[in-house]
């Protein structure tokens, strides 16, 4: 049995959008470039013809990709309590050994961007983060075997 992905409605509504535009839009555009190339002659010294050859392989694996994921969604509904911590969260965590406090937002695994501070509920921190309050202290467990602990601050 496959994996659940957990997400957001709007996050569903917005892999399906992009699952269309691929299917309807990219891909039609993407053969007509290859015919063009094709149209061209002697294949095996065409870089146009293996260039949009790579983007339809690379189209295809999205395409497959977004179909995955829309098929596994476990779509929660978006929680506005601010009394612990769920998907949607915004969360202030203090790790006393770094001595520094870091903001992060859990999100499904399709909303992840680390950079901005969107964890997936999945990950070692949002996992241990999930349904925690203000004031708790959790142990995160990381793939290597270690751990630290986190203090949560503030849950928006």
């Amino acid at each position: 049995m496959a994996e659940l992905i957990v997400m957001t409605q709007k996050n569903y509504d917005d892999l399906k959008k992009e699952l269309d535009y691929l299917v309807k839009v990219k891909r039609p555009e993407i053969i007509e470039r290859i015919a063009e190339a094709r149209s061209h002659g002697d294949l095996s010294e065409n870089a146009e013809y293996d260039a949009a050859r790579e983007e339809q392989r690379s189209n295809e694996g999205k395409i497959a990709e977004l179909e995955y994921k829309i098929k596994n969604a476990d779509i929660r509904e978006e929680d506005t309590d601010t009394s612990y911590v769920h998907l949607g969260s915004m969360v202030t965590v203090y790790d006393e050994d770094l001595e520094e406090a870091q903001n992060y937002t859990i999100t499904s695994v399709t909303e992840v961007d680390v950079m901005a501070g969107k964890i997936s509920v999945d990950s070692p921190v949002g996992s241990a983060l999930l349904k925690k309050k203000v004031g708790d202290r959790v142990t995160v467990k990381c793939p290597d075997g270690t751990e630290y602990v986190l203090k949560i601050i503030t849950i928006g």
